[in-house]
């Protein structure tokens, strides 16, 4: 049985979204067990004549960290918060992972400081999905580092190719390095010096193909799997991605409705519009994986409905039984230290 923590109470939905999730989540997968934290008369209202409330335990949390809480405020002050003790149940041992929608510093920062990353990873990044022409892209760091070094991009660069693998069962990920062209003089310096790395080192144990610098517009072209860049682009990337989705979702719908003619049309392009909808929808892409960890931390996007924090249970779940802190510890310990470079970078 895989025991999963789940921070019912964070994010922009609560318990509301968090609490179906779970059923969803359980009902889908009959080897898995949740620890649902938070206040426990919500939870229990929410759970109430539900074929699955046998396989939930209800730990209560009286505090929630806000999106508007500071890290060190989160660290410090809300010890009692569902966050914080959905990440005490994996350190204790209690669940293999944990999931949260919440403030994405708060979850980094405590994760970080309660679970600590593994002996060779420097900084742990956050790693997603998104959707591209074949299937979809995993791109890393989406905020959790807003500086990388070039061996911590290396670092990414391994266990994105290991997440890519495990969890999504691509067999031998692409990976690429995002840059401003794909031109071997462009460029600022670290990222050369990673280029320079991941070159001189391949796979360092894991099997995946280093295509070398990619540009934004290759995210979404289906030939590269995995890219990799420090948390401030990323971050950016990843809202600049959302906005435009947000913007043409808008714009045809405003078109469509328009004029009687322009109902009509929508009505004809109906099952067109439906088919793309359903391969673009961000549900199916939720759940980034904190990777470099001790343990597996899922961050859910803070807007997510019950079917998107369903699918970030199951990613968590999925991270567990492929042993996924396993593999990523061998491969580090086989690719992460650059030959002939010294030490690692300050």
């Amino acid at each position: 049985m895989t025991v999963i923590a789940l921070d019912v109470m964070s994010g922009d939905l609560g318990a509301q979204e968090c609490v179906p999730a779970a059923v969803l989540a359980l009902a889908s997968d009959p080897d898995l067990r949740l620890l649902l934290v938070g206040d426990p008369a919500v939870i229990e209202a929410g759970l109430a004549g539900t074929p699955v409330r046998g396989r939930c335990e209800i730990v209560p949390a009286t505090e929630i960290i806000t999106m508007e809480d500071s890290p060190r405020e989160a660290i410090r002050r809300k010890k009692h918060s569902s966050m914080r003790i959905a990440v005490d149940l994996v350190h204790e041992g209690r669940a293999a992972a944990t999931v949260s929608a919440g403030n994405t510093g708060a979850l980094t920062a405590i994760a970080h400081f309660v679970l600590k990353c593994l002996p060779q990873v420097e900084r742990a990044p956050i790693m997603s999905a998104v959707p591209n022409e074949r299937g979809h892209t995993h791109l890393l760091d989406l905020g959790a580092n807003v500086r990388a070094t070039p061996l911590q991009l290396l670092q990414f660069a391994l266990m994105g190719a290991i997440v890519a693998r495990d969890v999504h069962g691509i067999a031998r990920p692409r990976v690429g390095l995002l840059n401003i062209g794909t031109e071997e003089t462009k460029g600022h310096d670290l990222v050369q010096e990673a280029h320079a790395l991941l070159r001189a080192r391949g796979g360092g144990g894991v099997e995946f193909d280093y295509v070398g610098f990619v540009e934004g517009g290759d995210i979404f072209g289906g030939e590269v799997d995995v890219v990799v860049t420090d948390g401030f682009t990323g971050n950016v990337a990843l809202k600049t991605m959302e906005g435009v989705a947000g913007l043409i979702s808008r714009r045809l719908r405003r078109e469509f409705t328009a004029s009687l003619p322009s109902k009509l049309a929508a009505l004809l392009a109906r099952p067109v519009l439906s088919r793309v909808s359903a391969s673009l929808d961000p549900r199916a892409f939720n759940g980034a994986v904190m990777v470099g960890l001790k343990h597996i931390v899922v961050k859910s996007h803070g807007s997510a409905d019950r079917v998107a924090m369903a699918r970030a249970i199951a990613i968590a779940a999925t991270a567990v039984r492929r042993r996924l802190i396993e593999h990523v510890t061998v491969a580090l310990d086989n690719g992460a230290e650059p030959q002939g470079q010294g030490d690692p970078p300050a």
